[in-house]
């Protein structure tokens, strides 16, 4: 019965958890979108000076998948060792909001710039390897808060755990995020471009 409770109360958790961070994740993006528009021009003209040279560049796709699994190997990988931290929860949540953010920026820049030709741009090269990215990195946030939240009510209110069992299942949850994140970098590097060029954009 108490193992029942145990499970159910853990699952109750885990909702909320979600929940908070899916919601917090639509403000941060919306923020993001609707920011570009707060913006003065001389702003605007540098912001789509540089996505416009960007997308206008010739690339080396090699070159685009390294940096790629780079950034994203880092970032998620700063979270997770945060979260074995007494100290890592607000800045887990800040670079949560921080991300989201950017992806939110980054759609309405590249509109801005591109105007329609900026969705067809969004449609392939940004929505499907950022969205995969996005649901990762709530999955990594939301058990480095909840590793790092219970470490603490081990310390301070001498709360016992099971450390070993959390910390397999912590480096498990790890191994699945960056293994999902180097089929992100595959598409990021190799397909989303073979499509813009195939498309012509």
């Amino acid at each position: 019965m108490k193992r029942k409770m145990n499970i159910r109360n853990t699952i109750n958790n885990q909702k909320r958890r979600y929940i908070f961070l899916i919601g917090l994740a639509l403000l941060a993006l919306i923020t993001g979108i609707l920011f570009i528009f707060i913006l003065g021009n001389d702003n605007k003209e540098l912001i789509n000076s540089s996505i416009t040279n960007f997308y206008n560049s010739d690339k080396n796709l090699w070159d685009e998948f390294f940096s790629s699994l780079f950034n994203n190997y880092i970032y998620i990988l700063i979270i997770w060792i945060l979260g074995v931290s007494i100290i890592g929860i607000p800045i887990i949540i800040v670079m949560y909001i921080f991300k989201m953010f950017l992806f939110g920026f980054s759609i309405s820049s590249i509109i801005e710039t591109f105007k329609f030709k900026g969705i067809l741009i969004n449609l392939i090269d940004v929505f499907p390897n950022k969205a995969i990215f996005s649901i990762v990195l709530i999955l990594i946030t939301s058990y480095s808060l909840s590793f790092s939240y219970k470490l603490f009510k081990a310390l301070f209110f001498k709360v016992a755990i099971n450390f070993r069992e959390m910390m397999n299942k912590y480096v498990k949850i790890l191994l699945f995020s960056l293994v999902i994140l180097l089929i992100c970098s595959i598409y990021e590097g190799f397909i989303s471009n073979y499509l813009l060029n195939f498309f012509n954009i």
